[in-house]
């Protein structure tokens, strides 16, 4: 896939993105917090792999979507799954999941565009991340420009900013 078709994939993606609820953020049909393993396999079919992981003590899953069985425009789509809310512990719940976007299939341009300016701005090795408290961080590379990652997550609540000096 060219460049421009890379850019074309990412440019129709962008109402979807910008129709998301205020309340949850979500990528091709997964919301963390409401979509379920059924949800996901019947979208996406059968992972490449899936491993186990304790979370908070609690059993989850862990299920990767890799190389031709990644979504277009990705090169891997991980999918957590094991979540308490108020009900208690539901294990088939989506907890967070993780683009790894081709080269150049999002850049800064494209995340504002698509949910607007970040609460945060923070830096992890020295790259920028962005943080949005409806459940989203995105990783960008060392050049500033182009996604390295994003992670979908239920809505985070932030705690206020300190204060600048």
């Amino acid at each position: 896939m060219g460049s421009s078709a890379r850019r074309a994939l990412a440019l129709a993606l962008l109402p979807a993105l910008a129709a998301a609820p205020a309340w949850a953020l979500d990528w091709g049909a997964i919301v963390p917090g409401l979509s379920t393993m059924e949800t996901v396999r019947a979208r996406y079919g059968a992972p490449t792999r899936t491993e186990s992981q304790k979370i908070e003590g609690f059993d989850g899953t862990r299920w990767f979507y890799e190389a031709a069985q990644a979504p277009p425009g990705l090169q891997r789509l991980i999918v957590d799954y094991g979540l308490k809310p108020a009900t208690g512990f539901r294990p088939d719940l989506v907890r967070s999941f993780l683009l790894e976007p081709k080269p150049r299939i999002f850049d800064r341009r494209i995340v504002v565009s698509g949910w607007g300016q970040p609460e945060r701005i923070g830096k992890e090795n020295g790259a920028d991340v962005y943080l949005y408290e409806e459940g989203l961080l995105v990783y960008f590379d060392k050049d500033g420009w182009n996604v390295r990652a994003l992670m979908f997550t239920p809505p985070q609540p932030l705690p206020p900013a300190a204060p600048q000096r």
